[in-house]
């Protein structure tokens, strides 16, 4: 007879936006990764960035998805998460997307309400354009600003007043097709010009209202790419990236009080792992939780940009070379094994 299954073991898997990640860094293709330790924790936190990819989604249960403000705050243990079976999800429409690309914004809206069943609405127009900005930091990061925060607050208010419990938001992003940074994004040798700047949306609206929230960006569609890496490829396939958004928007838990109570809420104090590629270990989510003496696993098989790793900021991880090998340890841990049991040579503590 088969022993009872182990209780899931809530894991954070993190992967910085904007940073060219190998491997979630571009069109959802961290989402392999995330159903793998999904699998093996039976409870796994992540972060849009890993899960979008435009028309490209997967809905999972066992994960919660979790703008990076707001999964920060639940590493510090500041926040927790209330699943709910799903979220009343209202769409925020940059005033300055021409009315073209923005009713190619409502069909989507519209096919996922009819197509995937999602309850949706209402609709709310910024009442200026937001006049979003694009930029490259010191390293090479993308980062980007908002010109017009105020009018994004409004619309989102208004948005929460008219019934949504969680909010997609679609801002009109600058064109530039011709752009070095643009072809080689494309090509798979880049960073993802855009994601500093939705970071920075999501983040203002969770911060200021404690609401779900994820960003998806209006842009023209492209010339036709036959290089096209594999990585960027599912940002080709239509006029907009916003079906995912509210997919992942339509089940994301709630934020609340540390303090309250229910079944199932999940507390910093609750996790169990994290996941994150091993140059990119001076995030606030990954410093709290090693506070806490939480098991950080560092994937040394995701390079990015950042070159922050365990030794620079002595921290004791587990290294392991993929995400493969990653979620053998969730398990592992997840099972009571002590990790080191399974290397060779295994030193005794015997003296």
């Amino acid at each position: 007879m088969s022993s009872a299954a182990a209780p899931p073991l809530p894991t954070l898997l993190v992967i910085p936006t904007g940073v060219g990640c190998a491997i979630g860094g571009y069109a959802g293709d961290g989402l392999p990764a995330a159903r793998l330790l999904a699998a093996a924790s039976d409870c796994l936190v992540t972060h849009p960035n890993v899960m979008n990819g435009a028309s490209l989604y997967w809905s999972d249960r066992r994960i919660h998805y979790l703008e990076g403000w707001s999964l920060d705050r639940f590493a510090a243990g500041e926040l927790a998460l209330r699943p709910r079976p799903w979220q009343r999800v209202g769409l925020l429409l940059d005033g300055g997307i021409e009315p073209e690309l923005r009713q190619r914004q409502l069909q989507a809206f519209d096919a996922c309400r009819a197509t995937l069943g999602l309850p949706l609405g209402p609709v709310v127009d910024t009442d200026l354009p937001l006049e979003v900005s694009l930029s490259l930091g010191p390293s090479g990061s993308s980062w980007g600003s908002l010109a017009r925060p105020d009018a994004l607050l409004r619309a989102a208010a208004r948005l929460l007043d008219a019934g949504a419990t969680a909010i997609a938001v679609v801002v009109r992003f600058p064109d530039d097709p011709e752009s070095p940074a643009l072809a080689a994004y494309r090509q798979g040798t880049g960073v993802d010009g855009l994601a500093g700047a939705e970071a920075v949306i999501s983040h203002l609206i969770s911060q200021r209202f404690g609401v779900p929230c994820a960003h998806a960006p209006a842009l023209q569609p492209l010339p036709l790419e036959e290089r096209l890496d594999p990585r960027a490829a599912a940002e080709e396939l239509g006029h907009t990236f916003l079906p995912c958004v509210l997919v992942g928007l339509s089940r994301a838990p709630d934020l609340v009080a540390p303090a309250a109570a229910g079944a199932g809420v999940l507390r910093g104090e609750d996790i169990g792992a994290l996941v994150a590629p091993a140059g990119a270990l001076g995030g606030e989510a990954v410093l709290a939780c090693a506070a806490r003496g939480v098991p950080i696993i560092s994937v040394e098989g995701n390079p990015s940009l950042l070159q922050v790793g365990a030794t620079a900021l002595q921290l004791p991880v587990l290294p392991v070379n993929g995400y493969a090998e990653a979620a053998g340890l969730v398990l592992a841990l997840r099972e009571g094994l002590d990790p080191a049991s399974l290397q060779r040579p295994l030193l005794s503590l015997a003296g």
